[in-house]
């Protein structure tokens, strides 16, 4: 019964695997061909996701691309505009007047530039200088020392404009960053912040009022203020208005940049100042070396300036002196 029944099953074992190896011979062509169809839309997806993945790329380099070359565009642009520019290093004077911040006209200025004439030559002319001597104090006095006087106030208000334009700066990053606009930024700086800033940013404001953008108002501040770092403000508004971007961030590193290449003055200065003593030094000492000479034997002194050969003498040392100080000068300043 046991050897039956072991039969009859190992023979049904066996027909069972006869038809399972008979139905995967019949059934393996539709498997394998479900298998490719499976592999080929797997491939196809992972394609259609690369593809897109690539695509997105290629958007983001062409759209990189664009922005470069629009900002290469908006570089340029602003070149040719500062070639067009007139040199504010040497100003005409009713621009160098606006510069000092003063509120006098071109005529007010002649007419104080000849009352300084006036007064220059009367005081050489009471004090027993020949007519020569008092002819020049009044030229000297009508137009060297006005347009001197001029040029330092000009000198110091920029200093002072550059001291505080850092600060300004990080006020408009806080400010557009906490969600104001630009404008409102630069309304907070004119109605805030230190002279001479808060001066020069109402014009801003006001030139705004009138129907100029944002980009050319704050090239005006650059005419008004013609510092390197003013230009550099012009720029990046110039550059986000066109070309877009993150303006909060540009600005924050121009600040960063405007306090370096103030720390790197400061620097030069500090490591500059022997040099700078010295020359001092050497320029007091003649005049030194007169007065003491002057104290303790007069009558070895008073030639030159009684005799006409010592007042020719007096000249060409003046000039000589004068060439050596400008050497002196250009050695030890740095522009940076």
């Amino acid at each position: 019964m046991f050897g039956i029944d072991s039969t009859v099953l190992l023979i049904i074992l066996l027909a069972g695997i006869a038809a399972g190896a008979l139905a995967y011979v019949i059934l393996f062509p539709s498997i394998e061909t479900q298998k490719k169809s499976e592999n080929r839309f797997k491939r196809v997806r992972v394609a259609e996701t690369d593809g897109n993945a690539v695509k997105l790329a290629r958007d983001r380099i062409g759209e990189a691309a664009k922005r470069k070359k629009s900002v290469q565009d908006s570089l340029k642009d602003l070149e040719e505009k500062q070639k067009k520019k007139v040199s504010y290093s040497s100003p005409p004077l009713k621009l160098a007047l606006q510069q000092t911040g003063w509120n006098i006209s071109v005529n007010q200025f002649y007419l104080a530039s000849v009352l300084i004439g006036v007064l220059f030559g009367l005081m050489a002319f009471f004090s027993g200088m020949p007519w020569y001597i008092s002819a020049g104090a009044v030229v000297v006095g009508a137009a060297g020392v006005p347009r001197w006087i001029v040029a330092v106030k000009r000198t110091m208000r920029f200093k002072a404009f550059l001291g505080e334009f850092p600060n300004a700066l990080d006020v408009m990053v806080r400010s557009i960053k906490s969600g104001l606009p630009l404008n409102d930024a630069l309304r907070l700086i004119a109605s805030d912040a230190q002279e001479p800033l808060r001066s020069e940013f109402r014009k801003v404001v006001e030139a705004q009022q009138v129907g100029l953008n944002i980009p050319e108002a704050c090239e005006r501040l650059h005419q008004s203020i013609p510092l390197p770092e003013t230009n550099f403000f012009a720029i990046v508004i110039a550059i986000q208005a066109q070309a877009g971007g993150n303006l909060s961030e540009a600005l924050g590193n121009l600040s960063r940049v405007l306090r370096d290449r103030k720390k790197m003055k400061e620097k030069v200065n500090a490591l500059s100042m022997e040099a700078k003593a010295s020359a001092a030094i050497i320029g007091a000492l003649p005049f030194i070396i007169v007065i003491l000479v002057y104290l303790s034997t007069p009558s070895y002194i008073m030639p030159l300036f009684t005799d006409v050969r010592g007042h020719l003498i007096l000249g060409a040392s003046a000039v000589w002196m004068t060439i050596g100080i400008l050497v002196m000068r250009n050695m030890i300043n740095f522009d940076i």
